[in-house]
């Protein structure tokens, strides 16, 4: 945790800006998503596979919503940081205001869009503020996130005996305070092409003609169906060995202190011995594997030894994905050559929504099956499998260290050769 402040001070007043604001996204978010389902399975009253589809639909808007990005490059990083943060407010208090389906399906769209507008110009702000140390400034952004994954669910727990509106109303206010946290301090950086007079198509169809771009996030998308499983698959397992609260929120407060202790001196241990490519493999591999514990019998014993298989699983996908996210998100930057870093983000997202939305559509189907045909160990084996695929698929992408980072200098597409 030490390693990880001397991090953060090291960095520049925008990159810090950026740190904070991702916490408080993330608590806004986790104070919220770990009770979703189980408030639509038990409070709603939907189906499971219904349940999927709400989830996945979150999802998917983040990605569906191209358009985020590029807005960002043409006029600036900061109004589509702050404009994302009022759509998500919207969005969360439409769950407070609306208990029916339509409408919780509606709220799920608006939040994913919100981030569609919110999440490519927050990363493609700090990594156009910090080229020169790009992995490390992701990496303690996946610090931030992860100590908002530990205080929401955390501040959930006395809100949730309020009621799921308690909890959505909560996460309205934070997320209104980060918009004016956002406008009044947040220095404003214009984005590459502003100004520019060349068609926003094109700058898609940049992102979109980049092969070993499109090569590298298509294998990827599987990362996301892995991820996702920590607010759908995993919850679900938990609510079905205890029947409560407690076990959710033990899920999510052992990932975010994983997160703490771990990310920053993993990544170091990784550049150290790794490549980009090779610590994303290795990290693809790590997310598959952490399922085979829930593909064993399960235990017998009181709540909390039967919760240990969750509980390892969770573990193992978080230090996977600490392996994986900061190369990632360094590699999409260094793919895109610097130029329209916003809409590569974008482009990206939109691959992490059909991840998404495949993860969540699988294991829901997986699940149901699991039931109907008493084999409780299919979903994970699927899952376990698509991880071992993908990093095999991004093995082939990665030949002859294809995806080693090189220096990043941030320049105008509409002026480039």
């Amino acid at each position: 945790m030490i390693a990880t402040l001397r991090q953060f001070r090291s960095f520049g007043r925008p990159a810090q800006i950026l740190f904070i604001n991702e916490i408080g996204v993330s608590i806004a978010l986790l104070m919220l998503v770990p009770y979703l389902a189980d408030h639509l399975v038990h409070g709603v009253g939907v189906a499971v596979w219904i349940v999927g589809i709400v989830m996945s639909l979150r999802h998917f808007s983040e990605g569906l919503f191209v358009i985020g990005g590029t807005l960002a490059d043409r006029i600036g990083y900061k109004p589509m940081i702050i404009a994302g943060c009022l759509l998500k407010a919207v969005g969360c208090g439409m769950y407070a205001a609306f208990g029916s389906l339509p409408w919780v399906i509606a709220a799920s769209v608006l939040t994913g869009v919100s981030s569609a507008l919110f999440i490519p110009a927050n990363r493609a702000y700090l990594a156009h503020e910090e080229s020169e140390r790009i992995v490390d400034a992701f990496a303690v952004f996946s610090v931030c996130r992860r100590l908002g994954v530990l205080v929401g669910p955390l501040v959930g727990i006395p809100l949730i005996a309020f009621g799921f509106r308690a909890v959505s109303l909560a996460s309205v206010v934070i997320l209104l305070a980060l918009a004016a946290a956002q406008w009044r301090f947040l220095p404003a950086v214009s984005g590459p092409e502003t100004g520019s007079s060349r068609p926003i198509w094109a700058d898609w169809r940049e992102a979109l003609s980049n092969r070993p771009f499109l090569a590298f996030a298509g294998t990827m998308f599987a990362s996301y169906a892995l991820t996702f499983q920590i607010t759908f698959g995993l919850p679900l397992e938990i609510r079905h060995v205890s029947a409560g609260h407690a076990g959710m929120t033990a899920l999510f407060v052992m990932s975010a202190i994983l997160g703490l202790a771990l990310q920053v001196r993993l990544i170091t241990w990784c550049e150290k011995r790794w490549t980009a490519g090779q610590a994303m493999v290795r990290g693809l591999i790590l997310m598959g594997v952490a399922f085979v514990p829930l593909m064993l019998p399960p235990l017998q014993g009181s709540t909390v030894v039967r919760l240990l298989p969750i509980l390892v699983c969770a573990a193992t996908l978080s230090i996977g994905s600490m392996m994986l996210h900061p190369f990632e998100m360094a590699t999409i930057a260094n793919l895109s050559g610097g130029r329209v870093i916003g809409t590569y983000y974008s482009v990206n997202n939109l691959l992490s929504g059909f991840g998404g939305v495949f993860g969540n559509l699988v294991s829901a189907a997986a699940i149901g099956l699991s039931h109907s045909m008493g084999m409780a160990s299919l979903p994970w084996l699927v899952l376990l499998l698509l991880g071992l695929l993908s990093a095999a698929c991004l093995r082939l992408v990665d030949r002859g260290d294809r995806l080693s980072p090189v220096p990043l200098r941030p320049q105008s597409a509409a002026a480039a050769p």
